[in-house]
């Protein structure tokens, strides 16, 4: 059978990740949405999304094709009832649809005509912003179990302190020497050739993911997710970290999200817990407004290629879009369009001339190629964004 992943109706309330990827390459827990669909079908898939990512990010349709709400995290009831699925049939959660099958020649699908198959059981579902990191701890236990099913750990060294080793798993590779790792509140995950620096403190859950690597002295609080190749230091408390994103010095991370190939400059501070305690505002793409999230702690969004200078304070529920560059004393304003160039003085626009040039150097550190696919990605987010720029 072949599987599409897609959007959904959730794909604007996940914005800035989703200006430059399909909802289902977010991530969340150990691995991305698309890597847990893939590693529990056994199966590659591809993608129904925005037209500007569609190049990156193709489809793959087929005679017979089952479509799956890539909002929907699985979990092995809902793998088995959609492995199940036969022609006029689709699973709903409440109103919402979680797969269905369809044929090529289907152009405009009503679910009048199909067979609803109610699913019943509790399922982790992203569907804002905010959910990432404060689904991160149920997400992170159930890839573990998933990914270290019949597995053996490599060996922990002596040198280490540890607090329930049965729930810590070594990928091959790993490195750590003389940390505290305290696993009884969660299970802690080191991945593939990913380091734990002398002196860092880590209470679980823990997604260290391939290549990444915590610093020297770091407190690590779960559930925190650090995505492949990156780099964290200084406090970090129920955050997720995409990949290839640095936060290598001291310096306050909470209950935040960061995309792609961030950087914190040294000592950058968020808050997440307002000074009256009230709840936290973040800012809404659909109606281009602050809206509630019923959340008392919430802290920084960050989009894709998005930097700031040393000292940076972002204050309680930030949004940064993709590629701004921060700088500068104060606080800068808790919306900071994409490809803005200041701080708390002000912005000007941040030219994709200059923003492509540092993209490239940045990936090239990483071995990794600024495609033609990336600059085209990046110039519609530019240009779909320029509403919110002042200048």
């Amino acid at each position: 059978m072949n599987y599409i992943l897609f959007d959904g109706p959730s794909r604007n309330n996940l914005l800035p990740f989703t200006f430059t990827r399909p909802v289902a390459d977010i991530r969340v827990g150990i691995l991305t949405i698309r890597e847990k669909w893939e590693a529990y079908l056994k199966t590659t898939t591809t993608t129904v999304t925005e037209d500007y990512l569609s190049d990156k990010y193709p489809m793959v349709e087929m005679d017979e094709n089952i479509m799956v709400n890539a909002s929907y995290l699985p979990n092995l009831e809902l793998i088995e009832m959609v492995k199940d699925l036969k022609e006029n049939q689709a699973i709903f959660k409440g109103e919402d649809v979680i797969a269905f099958f369809t044929k090529e020649a289907q152009n405009d699908i009503s679910f009048d005509a199909y067979d609803a198959i109610e699913f019943t059981q509790d399922i982790l579902k992203i569907e804002n912003t905010w959910d990432i990191f404060s689904k991160n701890a149920e997400a992170i236990q159930e890839d573990f179990a998933l990914i270290t099913k019949g597995k053996t750990s490599q060996p922990i060294p002596a040198s280490n302190n540890i607090i329930a080793p049965e729930n810590i798993f070594l990928e091959e590779g790993a490195k750590l020497e003389f940390t505290t790792l305290n696993a009884s509140s969660g299970p802690i995950y080191i991945g593939k050739n990913a380091e734990i620096m002398e002196g860092a403190v880590v209470r679980g859950p823990l997604a260290l993911c391939e290549g990444a690597g915590i610093k020297l002295s770091a407190k690590i609080y779960g559930p925190t997710t650090v995505g492949p190749y990156s780099k964290v230091g200084g406090e970090v408390n129920n955050s997720v970290i995409f990949g290839y994103s640095n936060k290598g010095h001291d310096g306050f991370l909470g209950n935040s999200v960061l995309g792609e190939w961030c950087n914190l400059g040294a000592d950058t501070n968020n808050s997440n817990l307002k000074n009256n305690y009230a709840e936290v505002r973040l800012w809404d793409y659909q109606t281009e407004g602050f809206a509630k999230t019923g959340l008392q702690f919430c802290g920084l969004m960050m989009g894709d290629h998005s930097k700031c200078g040393i000292n940076t304070m972002f204050n309680t529920g930030t949004v940064v879009g993709v590629s701004a560059n921060i700088f500068g004393s104060g606080f800068p304003r808790n919306f900071v369009p994409s490809f803005s160039w200041g701080g708390s003085s002000g912005f000007t626009t941040y030219l994709t001339k200059k923003a492509f040039e540092v993209a490239k150097v940045v990936m090239a550190r990483r071995k990794v190629e600024f495609s033609d696919q990336d600059k085209a990605i990046l110039e519609h987010v530019f240009e779909e964004t320029k509403k919110y720029r002042r200048t």
